[in-house]
């Protein structure tokens, strides 16, 4: 059975440059036989976490209709997350924080799909490096998110870039986010 990624774009650009990547690496599980499939968390109404604990009552379910209820079963079927997303104040944005917070109710029912997952990430900044911009601070969160649910870190891409589109024209990059895809399915 081809093994599934879910590509988890949060930049609420389109076309943006952790966008780039993130796709890059779909693109490398894909040439590599794997199957990768685009969730644009800006294009969905999610709406905040209301910490009332019903989805851990009910099995996982959260109570809330909105546009997560399109995306938990995507985030179910895949063998690997790539969480994408621009650095805004020193650590991931607002959109897939909110993903993330509402990730909450399936990954601590007891069938917590996040135990069999890679996760990975693809983040764009406007400083020189992870440190100045905040990216390590996204890293770490992906990280410590991973050992709380189980999940293998399968690493990060990155990149620097100031204007729309930087990311998309680096040959250099897209490769290596490429070849992160690739290795990601091994």
């Amino acid at each position: 059975m081809k093994k599934k990624a879910a590509i988890i774009l949060s930049s609420p650009r389109k076309g943006s440059n952790s966008s780039a990547l993130a796709l890059a690496i779909g693109a490398g599980v894909e040439e590599a036989g794997g199957a990768a499939e685009v969730v644009d968390l800006s294009g969905l109404d999610i709406k905040p976490c209301l910490a009332c604990e019903a989805c851990q009552r009910n099995g996982g379910k959260c109570t809330q209709i909105d546009g997560m209820h399109a995306v938990y079963p995507k985030v179910a079927e895949a063998d690997i997350l790539v969480l994408s997303s621009p650095v805004y104040w020193f650590n991931m944005s607002g959109q897939l924080k909110t993903f993330l917070d509402r990730c909450f109710a399936v990954a601590m029912n007891p069938d917590n799909p996040f135990s069999r997952k890679t996760i990975a990430a693809a983040l764009s900044f406007g400083d020189v490096d992870m440190f100045a911009s905040g990216g390590v601070n996204a890293v770490r969160c992906f990280q410590d998110i991973c050992h709380y649910t189980g999940a293998v870190w399968g690493g990060c891409v990155y990149g620097s870039a100031m204007e729309r589109d930087t990311l998309s024209k680096s040959k250099e990059l897209l490769a290596k986010a490429k070849e992160m895809g690739v290795k990601l399915l091994g």
